[in-house]
């Protein structure tokens, strides 16, 4: 079993900036696929940034050249720089976790993933 806890999450102004971290605990993760997702209220949960065991990296269209998604397998946990946010970014964010045998694959759907952590609320203002 792996465990995720995010942290980082708050209360930002339009054009600041968040660093997300997702710890993973019971497993290392050094051989998951990773990711995080983001739930608006009333809108379904969608990827924002994905990353292989190898550092192949996806970004959703609208946070390409914002966000950076980034792993430290050596403290078993990923990470989520965000960039000049935008009050359209206000969601919870989940960061998911799977095993998987290919280095050079990421997964963006969410039903491709085992492990979730609870979730940690990003709000941007205007």
């Amino acid at each position: 079993q792996v465990q995720l806890e995010e942290s980082g999450g708050g209360l930002v102004q339009a054009g600041g900036s968040l660093r997300l971290s997702c710890a993973a605990s019971g497993r290392t993760v050094t051989i998951y696929a990773m990711a995080w997702f983001r739930q608006a209220p009333g809108k379904e949960r969608e990827v924002v940034a994905a990353i292989s065991w190898r550092d192949n990296t996806y970004y959703t269209t609208s946070v390409k050249g914002r966000f950076t998604i980034s792993r430290d397998n050596a403290k078993n946990t990923v990470y989520l720089q965000m960039n000049s946010l935008k009050p359209e970014d206000t969601a919870v964010y989940y960061c998911a976790a799977r095993p998987s045998r290919s280095g050079s694959d990421y997964y963006i759907g969410p039903n491709e993933y085992n492990y979730w952590g609870q979730g940690t609320q990003v709000t941007v203002s205007s």
